[in-house]
Formats: structure tokens, sequence, C-alpha cells
């Protein structure tokens, strides 16, 4: 099967233009543009070139219009839509008739994705054939794009299921492309992540830069996924679970990472790079090399401008109110007096950054609370409202994991800080879940308790306001609170994989990665039924996307509706 190209497509080598959208990290500013023909990309330099253009294509997700925030965060059971719903919301959030072949969005995916494994194809191809690199370059060269290629796929394959599987590249126009089983595109991606593994190496040569345990760790996540599957569609073994826990313990135990001490330190903007971070898409406070940015921080924040004390800043954002968290994340998720998590998660106070009597510059002048308040205040008091839902659409914490104060002014979309995409703490929850799935709930208590023990309160922490003021803690109290959340293996022998999943959103809540473990645990529809009130539309046919029409209609030989479209589309 060849590579994806159109009529109408540009030639692959062409997509390498795509430098200059290069990040912060030298490995991205590509200045000086090569002489584009297929045999330099069997060159190291060509390699270098190649990296650099497949790399950026990673940017998409986080980038201008509202990306992989609507496509894995909309519709579940921990986000739903807010006072201003944006582009996305009706067709992934609602599951409305927005969701159809004709989504833009669902083709930009589409299209960057696969221009990237293009890219990635062309090089795996020369560097095979090349004559002037060393055997040891060659390994190296094949094992970045191997990882490439399957970080790329492995998208594809969770929002669309079945998909044209392309592993090589035509210099000719080529307009018939079957669709691969999912099995098939899993085992593809299992095998480049593979090689990728014993053959990249220990340690990322830049910033953003794929390593050994790079590739271990998305092998792990990839393994967990096939695995979850109830059914056999995804082509699962008996041994993903095992090779899931092995690999995940691999970056575990490498000694290159360690979690944060504090929660907190994980989203702080100065802290961007730290050692429990495995992967992360870089742009740039440089605009010229940050193409789209990440815009991420427009879409947690609620609206604070209307309010005394207040006006837009760069501290605290350009809100778009796009995600409100559900009443399951306020009241049922968490235990919100132990778990620290909770309370480090959101924004719960906005400072006075005008005057206006009688709040002075950096008195309170928001405040949000889950419980109504017992007294007076100067400034503007929010309670979550738990009886009527819609009335949390424009105030609300604000998710803060996202915030970007690095940006150069308080209305710059394009933001500039790190997209996470692999980190410590997921890792941890990838071996739980992969020994708990193989029975072994001990070793899945002993590692979801590292997080818990990161989780608590610690000892002598001067805890938030909110563990008196809303918790029923005492005002005084310094005490390490893991030993109320810490769990044992007999909490988990029943219905393991909801514990899991509730575990995964304490700690990964709003990190872009929801629907994805929704739908791998095949629990999409019960959650979201249970949780999204509006989330009116949704049908078991909601587990994958449709394929875009775009691709549909520039196919010859054209198949049936059924080969060609996901059921519930046609």
């Amino acid at each position: 099967m060849k590579t994806i190209k159109y009529k109408n497509a540009i030639v692959i080598y062409n997509l390498l233009f795509l430098f200059i959208l290069a990040s912060c990290d030298s490995f991205l500013e590509e200045k000086d543009i090569p002489r584009l023909t297929p045999e330099y990309y069997g060159t190291q330099a060509g390699v270098e070139s190649a990296a650099t253009a497949t790399y950026s294509y990673m940017r998409w997700g986080a980038g201008n219009l509202e990306r992989y925030n609507s496509l894995t965060e909309y519709g579940t059971d921990l986000f739903t839509q807010a006072e201003d719903p944006g582009l996305w919301a009706s067709a992934f959030n609602q599951y409305g008739s927005q969701l159809n072949p004709d989504a833009t969005i669902l083709y930009d995916l589409w299209s960057n994705h696969y221009k990237a494994i293009s890219t990635a194809n062309l090089v795996i191809q020369q560097v095979e054939a090349s004559s002037s690199m060393t055997e040891m370059q060659k390994r190296l060269a094949i094992a970045e794009m191997s990882f490439l290629r399957a970080y790329f796929y492995f998208d594809l394959v969770q929002q669309f299921g079945s998909i044209p599987l392309v592993l090589d590249v035509s210099f000719e126009v080529r307009t018939d492309f079957e669709r691969a089983p999912i099995s098939e595109i899993y085992n593809q991606i299992i095998t480049d992540l593979e090689y990728a593994v014993q053959n990249s190496p220990e340690k990322s040569t830049a910033t953003g830069r794929a390593s050994r345990y790079t590739a271990a760790n998305l092998l792990a996540k990839a393994y967990l996924t096939r695995g979850s599957a109830k059914t056999d569609q995804r082509g699962q073994q008996p041994t993903d679970m095992e090779n899931a826990l092995k690999y995940a313990k691999m970056v575990i135990e490498s000694g290159q990472y360690e979690l944060q001490n504090n929660f907190s330190a994980l989203w702080d903007v100065n802290n961007q790079g730290n050692k429990e971070i495995i992967f992360s898409v870089q742009f740039s406070t440089d605009m010229v090399y940050n193409g789209d940015g990440n815009t991420f921080h427009l879409y947690w924040g609620a609206w604070y401008e209307d309010q005394p004390g207040m006006m837009r800043d760069i501290a605290n954002g350009r809100p778009y109110r796009r995600h409100r968290q559900t009443q399951k994340v306020m009241s049922e998720l968490y235990d919100r007096k132990n778990d620290s998590r909770f309370y480090k998660s959101f924004k719960w106070v906005y400072y006075a950054n005008k005057p206006n009597e009688p709040i002075a510059i950096g008195d309170t002048a928001i405040y949000y609370s889950i419980n109504p308040p017992t007294q007076s205040y100067p400034y503007k008091y929010f309670t979550w409202n738990s009886m009527d839902l819609s009335q949390n659409n424009r105030y609300y914490p604000p998710l803060l994991k996202h915030f970007d104060s690095s940006r150069p002014s308080a209305n710059e979309q394009k933001g500039c800080r790190e997209w996470i995409r692999m980190r410590l703490g997921e890792t941890y929850l990838i071996a739980a879940e992969a020994a708990g799935r193989n029975g072994d709930f001990q070793i899945a208590a002993n590692y979801i308790n590292e997080l818990r023990k990161r989780a608590a309160w610690h000892e002598g922490e001067t805890k938030m306001p909110q563990y008196w003021r809303e918790e029923g803690g005492e005002i005084n109290d310094t005490h390490d609170t893991y030993p109320y959340i810490e769990v044992k293996a007999s909490d988990l022998q029943t219905n393991f994989i909801d514990f899991m999943l509730d575990e995964r959103a304490r700690e990964l809540l709003g990190e872009i990665n929801r629907w994805e473990d929704l739908v791998r645990s095949e629990k999409l529809l019960e959650y979201v039924q249970k949780w999204n009130p509006d989330a009116i539309s949704i049908r078991p046919h909601h587990k994958l996307r449709p394929i875009p029409q775009k691709h549909i209609d520039r196919l010859k030989p054209r198949g049936t509706d059924a080969e060609e479209q996901n059921e519930g589309y046609y």
C-alpha cells in the first residue's frame, strides 16, 4: 500500500517547508532550507531536516481553532461546555449533527497526521537505501522516524479506528487506499515502537526530541490500550498487560525521571521541562518560530474582567470560557479535604490588579467556593451551584494546568508553554492499571500510592484556606494527610476499571486524554450519559469519529459506504 496522496495534494517533499514553524530549541530552529530531493533524506543532514518537519506536525493539536481540547475533553464525564462553547461543542460535547464526515477539524487532523507519517516514511525508505550513512546513523534515524510514525498512527487509530496503513512512499499520484483492520494498525504501532526502544539513544539529544524511554512510555500505553478492549477488535494478546507493565517499569526505573514533590509545581510555567516530563511538544516565546502557538490557555478560563478590582492581564489569562468541569469533578471525584490535587488543579482566588474602592491592588477580588459564605466579604464570592449547573457557566474555578503567563501580551492567543504529552505521573498509572488488569492488585496499589503520597497535603505544608473554610479541617493543621488517602489492594478488587478511570481523572484532569481513556475502556456511553447532561445525542457509534468525507470523495475506486465509513455516519 502506498502513501496517501491525492490529485490535488502537495508533493511529499514540499511538506518539509514546515521547518519554519519550529520552536525555541535550536533543534527546531531550521534557518537554511535545503534543496528538497528524495535522496537528500538519505543523508544525515536530511534526516535532521525531516525530524524538524515531522515534530512540527505535533503542534497542530494545540494550535489555533480549538483542536485536541475539543476532541478529547468535550463530551466526557469531566468537562462540558461553558458560557461560550466555541466552534465544536455542538459536535463533540453534545454529539450533535455537526459531528459528521464534513467536520473540518477531522479532515485537518487526518491531513496533518498523514503528512507527518509521509515524511517519516520518506526518511525510512531513503535511509534504508543510503550509501552515505553509517549503520549506527541508519539505526538511530529509523528508530526516531519509527517512533514518530507510531505516535501519529496512535492518535489516528484512537480517533478513527480502521484507517489506511501507509508504510512506504510513492511519487506517483495514487487514489486507491483501503482501510486496514484496527488490529493491523496496532501491530504496526507496536512493531515501530519496539524498534525505537531497542535502537534509540537513552537520552534525548534535544528538548522535545524522542529517546528510548519516550518510545517505551508510548509503547506501554499502546499495549495498555490494545489490551483494554473486551472484544478482539484491536487484536489484543494475552501478554498485552504484561508488556504494558514491562515498558512502564522500564521508564519508571530508568533513573531519567522523577515525580515532582508538589503537584502544584507541575503547572508552574517557570518549571517547564522538569524531570517528571518524559515528552512534550515545544513552543517558543519567539513568535517567529511559534507558528499557531499553544492555544490551550484560552479555553479553560472563567470570566473575571467584569468584577471590581479586575482587568484583563497576562497572569489571569484571556478567558474564552470553553470548558467547565462537571458536577462529578466538583462533588464526587476527590476526597477534597485530604487529596490536594483538587484544590491545586484549579484557580480559586483572583487578586485585584486595578484599584476599586474598597479593594486595593493585591487584595482578594474574586473568591470561588464550594459552599455558601458564612459572612459578608468586600470581594465577589462565587459559590458552585450544584442544583442548576448552568448557573456556573460564566463563573467557575478555572483549571490551572494550561495558564500561560509567558505570552508577550494579555491579548496574545499564541501561547508559548510546552504541551506535555507524556509525564511520569501517567506512567505510574499505566503500570498500576496493567498490574491490576492482570490480577495483581498489590502491585497496582503500590504504584497508585506513589502518586497518592504526592497528592496528599505533606507534613509541615501550609494548607490552602479551603482546607478549613470548605472541608472542615483545622486552620493550623500541617499534618500529612496521606494515611487518609492511601490505597490498599482490597480497595481495588471491586470495580477496578472504574477506580482506575477515576484515579486517572484525579491525576490527569484536563490533560487532553479523557475521551480516549473512556473509549479504550469501553465506558464512554455509560460515563457520559451519567455525568454530562449536555451530551444529549450520544450513541454507541460515537466511540469512533467519522472518516472525513474529503478523503472518501478522492478515492478511486471507491468502495461501499460500509467499507469506507464508520458505522453510524452513513
